[in-house]
């Protein structure tokens, strides 16, 4: 189910949606109550929602996707933004980051980065847009105590590829290093951050966003 309140910019991402033969939009809506109605009608798997939407043009999108945890744990949910306010990152990831993605909409002009992250989503896992990442990852290390200044360059660029949802072997071919490469870099990072190291994908994103969050 598509949510988006712009006319142009919701039938363009049907129209992406539509040419890939495993995904069908089951339903196209405007606003927060049309939202909220559709997937009592049509239990979709997923919800792709903008974040700001009437009535309040606010954060609508927000606040479905927290709903929905509560009414639907299982259903799938992806915001996309105009704007790369870590925040309602933080929000959308609240109480788990287990089938929630956050898309910038500037960056979804590549129809593969949105399909990936519906995947993604929908098959339990997340997806964090890697320009929220940065703007986390600098509004953290701007205090003076931050714990992201022990980090050396390479091991920021191996926390922001995972803290955005990649797996070992994705951040490996990502920056060209090796997967054992790629270990012993997220085992200096937790060492570093003080997280206990934690092989699951949830947890060890849910880790990283948490510290990220912390002020």
């Amino acid at each position: 189910m598509v949510a988006e309140d712009n006319l142009l910019v919701r039938q363009g991402i049907v129209g992406l949606l539509d040419v890939e033969p495993d995904i069908e939009v089951v339903a196209k809506v405007s606003n927060l109550d049309e939202l909220l109605d559709a997937v009592a009608d049509h239990a979709p798997d997923m919800v792709l929602t903008d974040v700001r939407m009437p009535p309040g043009h606010s954060d609508e999108g927000v606040r479905a996707a927290a709903a929905l945890r509560q009414s639907h744990p299982e259903m799938g949910v992806v915001l996309l933004s105009q704007y790369d306010d870590p925040r309602y990152a933080m929000r959308v990831f609240h109480g788990g980051v287990a089938r929630r993605g956050f898309l910038l909409k500037d960056n979804v002009a590549a129809p593969e980065q949105l399909v990936t992250a519906i995947r993604t989503v929908a098959s339990g896992g997340s997806s964090i847009d890697p320009v929220v990442v940065e703007s986390m990852l600098g509004a953290r290390s701007a205090a003076a105590d931050s714990p992201l200044a022990r980090l050396t360059p390479r091991e920021r660029e191996v926390l922001a590829e995972m803290a955005s949802g990649r797996n070992n072997g994705a951040i490996a071919d990502a920056l060209f290093l090796t997967v054992r490469a790629v270990e012993r870099h997220i085992n200096s990072i937790f060492s570093k951050l003080t997280l206990a190291g934690e092989a699951d994908y949830h947890r060890r994103v849910r880790a990283v966003l948490l510290f990220l969050a912390e002020s």
